[in-house]
């Protein structure tokens, strides 16, 4: 089994506290060794914490060279629920007026840099337009997915009707802060054949399980075992932009995980789990012993099942080195793609201006259809048309033809012959759940494993996450539903360490995700499932519209190109708990929804 670290030194037991990152090169804190650590306890109903690692964080100003403050407008500038861009010589600041109270924060979400100035200010948090991650406006704490750090927080005072900030130089200029987390005291940590938490996936919402439970100051030993043979990563940027470089999208760095104890076993595939003897073996033969578990195997991608599918140059996308590689053979090439899917439609797009031709084969009538609608889906075909993609719909492929082994011609079941050099699959997913089968742990029908709102299977002890699970849907009724989004699976990370340590939380987050194709960004909020109806404002010809899901008298989800931040706004009207009618959407007048502030 490749291990990602060669094996670590003993570790001494000492208490350190991890700075974030901004202060990290500036001083390591060492244990002073005052106050004896208390051990965690197994069952989780205690949860002790080494006196250091519940400071508060390090002060945010270390020097007065390194601050810089100044009056950045007037006390009536600003009404309350506005948000406001405030320039401070080394950076920006994103003013926030709520209830009377200005608060200063970071102003680009960590995630991907989006202005929160055009996010939403809703119940003490705003909320990014572009994909959804929520901010505390009073702490600057991470609330809501998708992205892994938190907004600086920045001092402000009135002084004569003037609002002036305070802020260090180096917050302005790094634009994140890392949570400060518990290190690992675990004497026993990188050696022996027991750990405290074993966590399987090494996905978002293995990620950030581990995470959580360093913030939280849980320090015993945290073992994260994944298939692949990097470090966790940005996924869902493999279809979008095929020729990244796996070091590009590295979630975090190498020493992250060095320095918070959290050792990751890459290329590291569990055969069986012993629920009875809290146990795993790897199909290595290593052995591994947890005290509690998470299970975040996620999904593999459905392959084709024709004559021909183990042809040379038929890829499915589940890697970098898989999307690095159809890129490289794509050039100049003619390349087919079957399913007019997210990942489909997205890789079609990015090839477009690569390939000598990009066809793409789907069964229903229009891409996206079951998601979004004939009417979106025929505006998006449309779209991709204008980019010389040609589209074969309402059949399937019945074989693939090469020569010396390698792929020359697609045949559809319309018996229409397109020339092929590669083939890309984009027909779905099946959970990755098939080392459980003999385990004891429940799964469906369909190889989801079953959660409650707390992320426990039917095993004590052992939790589930992410793209295999069902989970009941608080907003929707509690229904259990699958939704393999990169955002969910963030946020039942979280919810999964939060009830290792007994924190009783519950699953809560409306489900947000997008897609990008030619520049042009489409975001989702919701779960449309069942759909009745669809509302279209807007002008879907110009891909400048918000489409409203609706199910009976009742908007289920929303999406929308160039019409921020309408969906994030939905997002959060449905987050309160309010439901929206299908007869507020229907009248064009979204006064009730666009409106400044909650």
């Amino acid at each position: 089994m490749g291990g990602c670290f060669s094996k670590p030194k003993p570790v001494e037991l000492k208490i350190e506290v991890v700075l974030p990152e901004k202060e990290r090169g500036k001083e390591e804190l060492s244990a002073s060794g005052k106050g004896s650590p208390r051990a965690y306890q197994g069952n989780g109903t205690a949860r002790h914490f080494h006196t250091e690692e519940r400071l508060p964080t390090p002060h945010p100003y270390p020097s007065p060279q390194d601050c810089v403050e100044a009056a950045v407008c007037h006390v009536k500038d600003l009404e309350n629920g506005q948000m406001r861009e405030v320039e401070l010589g080394w950076g920006k600041v994103l003013l926030v007026k709520d209830n009377g109270e200005f608060h200063a924060l970071g102003h680009k979400c960590p995630h991907y840099g989006a202005p929160l100035v055009k996010g939403v200010l809703s119940r003490g948090r705003v909320r990014c337009p572009w994909h959804g991650a929520c901010f505390n406006i009073s702490t600057g704490d991470l609330e809501d997915f998708p992205g892994l750090d938190s907004l600086h927080k920045f001092q402000v005072k009135i002084e004569k009707e003037k609002v002036y900030v305070r802020a260090s130089k180096q917050a302005l200029q790094l634009q994140r802060r890392t949570k400060v987390m518990a290190k690992c005291i675990s004497p026993s940590a990188g050696y022996s054949s027991s750990t405290n938490v074993l966590i399987v996936g090494a996905g978002a919402a293995g990620l950030v399980c581990a995470e959580t439970l360093r913030q939280e100051g849980f320090s015993d030993r945290i073992v994260l075992c994944t298939l692949d043979r990097h470090l966790p990563y940005d996924r869902p940027k493999l279809s979008k932009s095929l020729d990244t470089q796996p070091e590009q999208l590295a979630l975090r760095p190498k020493e992250f995980f060095r320095a918070y104890g959290i050792e990751v076993l890459t290329e590291a595939q569990v055969v069986t789990v012993d629920v009875r003897n809290k146990k795993v073996v790897f199909k290595d033969g290593f052995k591994l012993e947890y005290s509690k578990l998470l299970l975040a195997p996620g999904s593999s991608p459905r392959t084709l099942s024709c004559k021909g599918k183990e042809m040379e140059n038929v890829f499915t996308i589940r890697t970098p080195e898989d999307a690095n590689r159809v890129v490289r053979l794509a050039r100049g090439r003619n390349v087919v793609i079957v399913g007019a899917g997210f990942l489909g439609m997205e890789v079609a797009a990015y090839l477009t201006e690569k390939a000598h031709s990009v066809s793409v084969v789907e069964l229903e009538e229009t891409p996206f259809r079951r998601f979004l609608g004939e009417r979106v889906g025929r505006a998006l075909m449309k779209m991709f048309e204008n980019n010389r993609v040609k589209f074969y719909m309402q059949t399937e492929v019945s074989e693939l033809r090469g020569q010396e082994g390698k792929l020359k011609e697609v045949v559809l079941k319309s018996s229409k012959v397109v020339r092929a050099d590669v083939c890309v699959v984009g027909i779905g997913a099946v959970a990755a759940t098939g080392f459980l089968r003999q385990s004891g742990i429940g799964l469906d029908s369909r190889g989801f494993i079953p959660v409650n709102k707390m992320m426990q299977t039917n095993v004590p002890g052992v939790f589930a996450a992410g793209d295999a699970v069902t989970f009941p849907l608080a907003w929707r009724n509690n229904r259990k539903v699958n939704i393999p989004h990169w955002q969910m699976a963030h946020a039942q990370g979280r919810v999964a360490a939060q009830n290792m340590l007994a924190q009783e939380a519950e699953m809560s987050t409306v489900p947000y995700l997008w897609t990008a194709m030619f520049g042009k960004s489409l975001r989702y909020a919701g779960y449309g499932e069942g759909f009745d109806d669809v509302i279209i404002q807007g002008d879907l010809e110009e891909l400048k519209f918000v489409a409203f899901y609706t199910k009976g008298d009742e908007v289920i989800a929303v999406a929308s190109m160039n019409y921020d931040p309408i969906v994030s706004k939905v997002a959060e009207v449905l987050a309160s708990g309010r439901a929206i009618r299908k007869r507020e959407v229907e009248t064009g007048d979204m006064s009730w929804l666009t409106g400044k502030g909650s």
